[in-house]
């Protein structure tokens, strides 16, 4: 006979305490319809909704008791980011100008000026060679680079220059790199001119986090999602993408762990660690800035939370875990709750690549098992990147019950009784 899940899930205080530990439906229920409200404006970084939704979360973990995580004297984990625009780029090759449908440049700086050919490294494209593969050393390497596309490719090399020409995003200027690509059939280079102007603005993103110190204090468990969504978009009908499942849902569910955990009363043996991420949606910066401030070698498992308000196919008492091969994350989940109503299993849409489009792949490149777990149908949800995003969609007593299984999932990792294996970077893409 299987366990009933109030039994499971729920753990009393220490002594003397009067309320248990419990996940309580009512609250996730407060919780998404506040994130998810329209008053929030759909959660776009760089706009009063999104800062609105920082407030409420550490409002949320003021309330319930977290510490500090290390270096902040407030739950705003607050870091800069620059955005980009494309002002001119003038370029000349053997003295001749490029007509501007032909040249661009990608510059993570205000500005880029060569005037010797030897103070760059020029890449040939010929027309039977891979323009995305030169594409890809030119960014990943130091200096400035000048691409010189054969007219074989002028569909493919006019996608590149419609995506840069509409910006870019980064958390660090970038001085002395650049990439540009000239459309020509000339190969030999004996002089180059290259002057890039590009507006910069500065500007500031947060991340929500807090902790519960453990015994062993350099030891964490980490519970995430992202709090951003799409913000509003178009001008008729229902304009704001509230963003309920996708992913007030993993925030609300991080927000009532947190909740949980703060609320059994004694201290856990590893230390727990809330964050609810910003700019996933637009590059995983909040990630990525996150992981660059604490050793990743001391988050033991990484429970990223994406998008579990609406049930599985396989089941309302059901959710998958992405990456299940990379570590035995998945396999200890599943062992933890066997006997239960609830089962794990491996993601079952390997070709949407889902593995690759949450926050935790940003720590998996560091060696963390880190997992994203979600119950949505992603191949069929017509709610997906929609306006229709909203809470009424939603089945919120099947949320509630999927945080009480992750709850009931993590404790063993929480003990120290179970440690997933660590992420091989290299089988990381």
């Amino acid at each position: 006979m299987k366990k009933s899940l109030f039994i499971v899930f729920s753990v009393l205080l220490l002594a003397g305490c009067q309320k248990p530990a419990v996940i309580d439906s009512a609250d996730v229920t407060r919780i998404i319809t506040t994130l998810a409200s329209d008053d929030m404006e759909g959660r776009m970084i760089f706009t009063p909704g999104i800062e609105k939704a920082s407030v409420f979360l550490q409002g949320e973990f003021e309330k319930i008791g977290l510490e500090y995580i290390d270096g902040l004297n407030s739950y705003e984990q607050k870091f800069g980011m620059y955005s980009i625009r494309p002002e001119s780029a003038e370029i000349k090759i053997n003295g001749q100008t490029i007509d501007a449908d032909n040249g661009f440049a990608a510059a993570n700086s205000r500005s880029v000026s060569v005037n010797n050919v030897n103070d760059i490294k020029i890449l040939r494209v010929a027309g039977n060679s891979n323009l995305r593969a030169a594409f890809q050393q030119a960014s990943a390497e130091e200096g400035t680079h000048l691409i010189l596309v054969n007219t074989a490719h002028k569909v493919m090399f006019a996608r590149y220059k419609s995506f840069f020409g509409r910006g870019n995003r980064v958390m660090k200027l970038e001085d002395n790199k650049a990439v540009v690509m000239v459309l020509t059939n000339e190969t030999n280079v004996r002089s180059v001119e290259i002057n890039v102007q590009n507006n910069v603005t500065e500007q500031s993103l947060s991340n929500v986090a807090g902790k519960i110190t453990g015994n062993r204090e350099n030891e964490i468990v980490l519970f995430s999602a992202h709090y951003d969504h799409l913000g509003i978009r178009g001008n008729e009908g229902d304009t704001i993408y509230n963003g309920a499942n996708d992913d007030a849902s993993g925030t609300t569910a991080v927000v009532s762990l947190a909740k949980y955990f703060k609320d059994m009363g004694k201290k856990p043996e590893r230390t727990i660690m809330f964050v609810a991420f910003t700019a996933e949606e637009s590059g995983g910066f909040g990630s990525r800035y996150f992981s660059q401030q604490l050793n990743p070698d001391n988050i033991v498992a990484m429970f990223n939370i994406e998008m579990i308000g609406k049930p599985a196919v396989s089941g309302p008492n059901t959710a998958w875990i992405t990456g299940f091969d990379k570590s035995n994350f998945g396999e200890l989940l599943q062992k933890a709750v066997e006997g239960t109503e609830y089962e794990f299993y491996a993601d079952p849409y390997p070709t949407q690549n889902l593995f690759y489009r949450s926050d935790n792949a940003t720590l998996a490149r560091l060696g963390v098992p880190a997992h994203s777990i979600s119950t949505t149908p992603i191949d069929v949800d017509e709610d997906y990147h929609q306006a229709s995003d909203e809470v009424g969609t939603l089945d919120l007593d099947h949320m509630t019950n999927t945080i009480k299984a992750i709850a009931a999932a993590a404790v063993r990792m929480i003990s120290g009784e179970d440690t997933p294996t660590r992420v091989d970077p290299a089988n990381v893409n």
